[in-house]
């Protein structure tokens, strides 16, 4: 890295696998609240916007990460927040309805996480929701929000030790100036 530079190259958030698995969460949960929900219920603009939410956090905080390793540990636990926001509403659906919530060891949950966990592209699911009820998008989006807080918990604990290692902006700056100096005396 060349001394004088000390802001480092980050913001590249489309190529995130967290932010790919938000995007699906995003658009999953936009079908399945306008094809599931009564039109003027409450529950449509929660559900997404707390997706819309968790996926905005992330490419937000990324973006801010150049400049500010706070405020990107920040936007990245907010995005957590808001997918917790989400799998409560869903698993609500399931609840008050009375649809199964899948059991992590059933048959059905472990084939959505092996596919959930191969496919990162929004378009693979939106081509697989209109042949699916509702019980099965919930559980799908379930499963999707489950493997989201894995990516998003180890992104956190990279961010932490990166912070712990290197230091924020001002520390950066610090090492470029000193770095400068010791090197034009």
């Amino acid at each position: 890295m060349n001394d004088n530079r000390f802001l480092p190259k980050r913001g590249n958030y489309r190529s995130l696998i967290a932010y790919k698995k938000a995007e699906c969460i995003y658009d999953i949960t936009y079908h399945f609240a306008h094809r599931f929900l009564s039109k003027g219920d409450r529950t449509v603009d929660q559900m997404v916007q707390a997706a819309r939410s968790g996926k905005q956090n992330i490419a937000e905080g990324s973006a801010a990460s150049a400049t500010s390793s706070e405020t990107e540990i920040k936007l990245i636990n907010v995005a957590r927040a808001s997918f917790q926001e989400l799998l409560a509403d869903y698993e609500d659906y399931l609840r008050v309805r009375g649809l199964e919530l899948w059991n992590k060891t059933s048959e059905k949950a472990i084939i959505a996480r092996k596919v959930c966990s191969e496919h990162n592209d929004s378009a693979f699911y939106m081509e697989r929701m209109e042949a699916r009820g509702d019980e099965a998008i919930a559980n799908i989006a379930i499963t999707l929000i489950y493997q989201e807080d894995v990516f998003l918990r180890r992104l956190l604990d990279r961010l932490q030790k990166n912070f712990v290692a290197n230091g924020g902006i001002r520390e950066s700056m610090t090492r470029a100036r000193l770095a400068y100096r010791d090197k034009n005396r």
